[in-house]
């Protein structure tokens, strides 16, 4: 899974901001991707995406799949992203539209008895149709969009995937890194801090929990609490 953010502006000047790596989405009017002779491993491969652009007080979220941006308000957990889940209402309609199946597999709901996200970057195989614009398709990588406009006592975002999100909740996750920053921690410093606090100290005990890839990113923005900050 991928992570991003974008750098912005604070009080006119070029606002450093912890960034990760991102991907770039499809057009949803583009014909439908055509898989490369033998490289299978271009067809099977995945990720989803969450990128984040800070332009003056407006804040521009994109994700496809269930990577997910949080803001922190006040302390408050401020979601900035949906995960995108087959077990939606709109997400199953466009699967089954597509000639896919929704099924639940061990608890989990799942694309075809495999992926349990409903939008990603790659996943050739269930883009194949000719017949469907790529927004149409069983996976597909249009994003949605936030636009969430900053006001004072906006602290941070945290970005991550998926790994993050199943062992915390998007407010003990703020919670957890706002702890840190109170600490004097760098935003680096409390993103990795995160990362070890996620990780399954013993897998048979979480029955997996904790054992996903993680990434995340933490941003945090200052000036807004400034008359006239942008």
């Amino acid at each position: 899974a991928a992570a991003a953010a974008a750098a912005g502006t604070a009080n006119g000047r070029a606002a450093p901001l912890e960034s990760g790596s991102g991907t770039n989405v499809a057009d949803p009017g583009a014909p439908a991707p055509r898989p490369l002779p033998g490289v299978e491993a271009t067809v099977q491969a995945g990720c989803t995406a969450v990128v984040a652009l800070l332009k003056g007080r407006r804040l521009f979220v994109a994700n496809a799949g269930d990577s997910r941006a949080v803001l922190a308000r006040r302390g408050v957990a401020v979601p900035l992203s949906h995960d995108h889940k087959p077990s939606a209402a709109g997400e199953r309609a466009r699967i089954m539209a597509a000639g896919g199946f929704v099924s639940e597999v061990g608890g989990i709901t799942r694309v075809n008895g495999n992926l349990n996200l409903s939008r990603a970057i790659g996943d050739l195989r269930y883009k194949a149709n000719p017949a469907l614009e790529a927004k149409d398709q069983i996976i597909t990588a249009q994003p949605d969009l936030c636009v969430e406009a900053l006001v004072p006592g906006d602290r941070f975002m945290v970005l991550a995937c998926d790994g993050i999100w199943d062992v915390m909740s998007n407010q003990q996750v703020v919670d957890f890194v706002g702890a840190r920053l109170d600490e004097g921690l760098t935003p680096t410093q409390a993103a990795s801090e995160l990362l070890n606090a996620c990780v399954a100290s013993d897998p048979r005990e979480t029955r997996g929990i904790g054992c996903d890839n993680m990434t995340a990113s933490v941003v945090v923005f200052k000036g807004l609490d400034e008359e006239g900050a942008e």
